[in-house]
């Protein structure tokens, strides 16, 4: 995999300097890699990483929804760490940095889990405190 901008990976290679030859097989660059979990894309944007989290935690949140009348706060809230917070917490130090445009699909993920645990409708403010 080839990392760099767009426009330095254009000026710089051509496609004979990307595709890798052996006896049997040509081998093609890709444009997205995963590594121990993390979606890394050759123009280093971390934006098929948000995407791909962004999918797989808003799954178990609408889950949790479906019976959270059924548990207390105590319960709903241990769920929500195991299953989303943690998901979120994996490989977050590659997202320092980033714009907040960016990054903003992570943020309502955490505004859904704080609803979710605090039984908050969409347009209700929630802050600091019980």
């Amino acid at each position: 995999m080839w990392f760099g901008s767009l426009a330095a990976m254009n000026s710089l290679l051509s496609q004979s300097d990307m595709t890798w030859n052996n006896e049997a097989d040509a081998i093609q660059p890709v444009t997205t890699v995963r590594d121990l979990g993390v979606y890394l894309a050759s123009e280093r944007s971390m934006r098929m990483h948000i995407s791909n989290t962004t999918q797989t935690s808003f799954f178990p949140l609408r889950r949790l929804r479906q019976v959270r009348r059924l548990l207390g706060r105590d319960v709903t809230a241990n769920l929500v760490s195991s299953f989303v917070l943690s998901r979120l917490d994996y490989g977050n130090a590659l997202l320092a940095g980033l714009s907040y445009t960016t990054i903003a699909p992570l943020q309502r993920i955490l505004n859904a889990a704080v609803r979710l645990v605090y039984s908050l409708r969409p347009r209700d403010c929630f802050s600091r405190g019980d």
